[in-house]
C-alpha cells in the first residue's frame, strides 16, 4: 500500500520537512500562529497549509500574532 499524500504530519515529520527543532514549531504555534491542529494531547500538521503559511512569510522574525 503506498502512502497517502495529503496525511496528516507529526510534530518530528514536519520538524524534519522544514528542517527546524521542536523548540522552533513550539514557538511558531504559539508566536506566529503556525497552522497546526490538535489531536489529543498531540500537534499535527497538514503540509499545504504550513507551505501556505511559510509563502506568506509565517515564519518571518518581523511577523508577530495580534493580541
Amino acid at each position: 500500500m503506498s502512502e497517502m499524500e495529503d496525511r496528516w504530519l507529526s510534530i518530528t515529520e514536519i520538524c524534519k520537512y522544514l528542517g527546524v527543532s521542536n523548540d522552533t514549531v513550539y514557538k511558531w504555534i504559539d508566536r506566529h500562529e503556525m497552522p497546526a491542529h490538535r489531536m489529543g494531547r498531540l500537534w499535527k500538521f497538514k503540509k499545504d497549509e504550513v507551505d501556505e503559511w511559510v509563502k506568506a512569510g509565517g515564519a518571518a522574525e518581523h511577523y508577530k500574532k495580534e493580541s
